[in-house]
Order: C-alpha cells, then structure tokens, then sequence
C-alpha cells in the first residue's frame, strides 16, 4: 500500500508536525508570560509615575505656602512693624482718634521702650526677631460704655497695637458711674540695626 511505501516520508512528517506542536504550545506559554511580565512591570511603572507626580504636587504646594509665608513675613517685617521713625507717629494719631472716638480724653500718654533679644545672639529664643518693643500707657475716665468703646476699637485698629494690660476702677459715687481706666498698649517696630529674619530673605 502507498502508506507502506512512504512510510518513512510519512514518519518524517509525523515528527515534524509533533515538533512544531511542542514549539508551538512552548512558545505560547512563554508569550503569554512575557506578556503578563509586561503587564506587570507597566503597572508597576505607571504606580511608580502617579507617586512621583503626587510627591511633584506637594512639593510645588509646600514651595508655594512656603513663599506664601515668605511674602507674609515680609510685609509683617517690614510694613506692620516697620520701624519707629515711619510708623510710631502714626500709631500716636490712631490712639488719639480711636481715644477722641470713644469720647474719651487722655490728660497725657507716657512710653516705654524695650528692645528685644537679637537673632544673632539667641537664635532659639522665641520671639527673637530683631524687634524694639515700644509701650504707650494712658488713663482715661469715663463711662463703662465708653470703656468698652476704646478697648472695641484698639483691638480692632489696621495697626499692629496689643493691649498688654488694663486696670479699671469706679471713680466717685456709685450714681455718677464713672470709671478710671489704665491701659498699657504695645507694639513692636523693626529694629534697624539687625538684619531681617531669615524667613525674610529671597530664596
């Protein structure tokens, strides 16, 4: 029969065929799997992207608070505290005008100065900045509504004035309701001889 007499052609083809099946399959498998190593290792890139871009994110969002800082340091440096000489005149008037305001009339004022640690010294001191504390102490008397007008209006005032501190006591008899009051207020200037904080200068 012919299968008989191409037998060996036949054999030949069988092994040839049962070899590119193995290879095949083998290459399948192995297609696969490097396609999945593929998979993987993108996902793992692309995680690796969005970290990098998140920590992008945040770094530019803390430089810019951070500047933000800057820039709100500066303008408190140099424009709320200022110095003496560009800001000390004014700060008188407005605690004449908010005084004359409240209907209230102080005889006389009387100021301290106090100058505060240098950052050069005590770098770890709180509050050590360069500054001059300046204080102004008045007493007025008048009515409790206008007492609670003054100290209204100074923690409200544009400039930079903390009331330190405040005594208040009747004066006369209980009908006429007139009341003494001491107030201490203080402000800080810049102080010109030392340099700016740090946090004041150009990055």
């Amino acid at each position: 029969m012919i299968w008989r007499e191409k037998r060996v052609l036949l054999i030949v083809l069988g092994l040839l065929l049962l070899a590119n099946t193995l290879f095949f399959f083998t290459y399948r498998v192995q297609y696969v799997s490097r396609l999945q190593d593929l998979d993987a290792r993108q996902e793992q890139s692309e995680a690796q992207l969005d970290q990098a871009r998140n920590a992008r994110i945040t770094a530019e969002q803390q430089l810019a608070a951070y500047k933000k800082v800057q820039a709100d340091l500066q303008v408190l440096y140099n424009e709320r505290w200022s110095t003496p000489m560009q800001r000390l005149t004014a700060l008188i008037d407005e605690v004449k005008r908010l005084a004359a305001a409240s209907h209230l009339q102080p005889p006389s004022y009387s100021f301290t100065n106090g100058e505060s640690k240098q950052v050069s010294t005590v770098p770890s001191t709180k509050g050590s900045v360069g500054t001059n504390t300046v204080g102004i102490a008045f007493t007025v008397q008048g009515t409790y509504e206008q007492v609670r007008r003054l100290i209204n209006l100074l923690e409200l005032s544009d400039q930079f004035v903390i009331i330190d501190s405040i005594s208040l006591g009747a004066n006369g008899t209980a009908t006429d309701k007139m009341l003494t009051l001491n107030i201490r207020l203080k402000t800080l200037f810049k102080d010109v001889r030392t340099p700016a904080p740090a946090a004041n200068r150009q990055l």
